[in-house]
């Protein structure tokens, strides 16, 4: 007798003949029937953090944001930013299980309203504000892409003025985010952002000024809130 043969006659007299030989078979089938939900089980739980990564567009309106305007004769009034409509958009990546690493950015086209303090400065100015900054989210029920959030980053701050006599601005900034994402589907989520924005201008006189400046506007911050609301992709 082959080797090969001994051996499967071993494990049939071992199973107890062809009635034990088929209740082998049976108790064998029952455990992989078993084993292969497990270890989809395990494969989830191992490999969480990729179907966290995710990109994410908003929409929203945005409010707040002022400049002090001086005059030649010293004269001073304080000039306001249009409330208007703002798109942003973020990347986030699985930081840990209850944080995202972030790049946000967001823009919105508004106009400085003037109060006019020398003869011919306009009475307008169209402006785009656009921040860029790089942060993270920290879910509050300890799982990341699920539930409420708070967020956060540190950037700048790009203005860019359309009209003559006036250059564009970078400046430094950081924001403040408190929200809510809730999924879908397994892949798309619907996230809901209040975002506060602070940009230090530490400007005497000369902001947006290009030479021959017919408008000198100064300030030590710019304050904006955003109220968002967006689709975030989760890959």
């Amino acid at each position: 007798m082959h080797a090969c043969e001994r051996i499967s006659a071993l494990r049939f007299a071992a199973a107890g003949g062809p009635v034990g030989a088929l209740q082998y078979d049976a108790r064998m089938k029952i455990k992989l029937r078993w084993l292969a939900p497990a270890l989809g089980l395990v494969v989830s739980i191992a490999q969480p953090a990729s179907a966290q990564n995710s990109i994410a567009l908003y929409g929203g309106y945005r409010g707040g944001g002022s400049f002090e305007q001086t005059g030649g004769s010293g004269a001073t009034t304080t000039d306001s930013l249009d409330s208007s409509g703002v798109g942003a958009l973020s990347i986030d990546w699985t930081f840990d299980a209850a944080r995202n690493a972030q790049v946000f950015a967001s823009g919105q086209r508004t106009t400085l309203q003037l109060s006019p303090l020398t003869p011919g400065a306009p009475s307008s100015v169209p402006l785009n504000i656009t921040y860029l900054h790089l942060g993270g989210s920290n879910f509050f029920d300890g799982k990341a892409g699920q539930g409420g959030y708070v967020a956060g980053g540190l950037g700048a701050t790009f203005m860019t003025p359309h009209a003559d006599g006036l250059r564009s601005e970078v400046r430094p900034s950081l924001s403040i985010a408190l929200g809510y994402e809730q999924a879908i589907s397994p892949s798309i989520a619907l996230r809901m952002e209040l975002r506060g924005y602070a940009t230090l201008l530490n400007s005497t006189g000369g902001f947006f000024c290009s030479g021959g400046c017919v408008v000198a506007i100064r300030g030590d911050g710019l304050f904006q809130a955003d109220a968002l609301i967006g689709l975030s992709l989760r890959y």
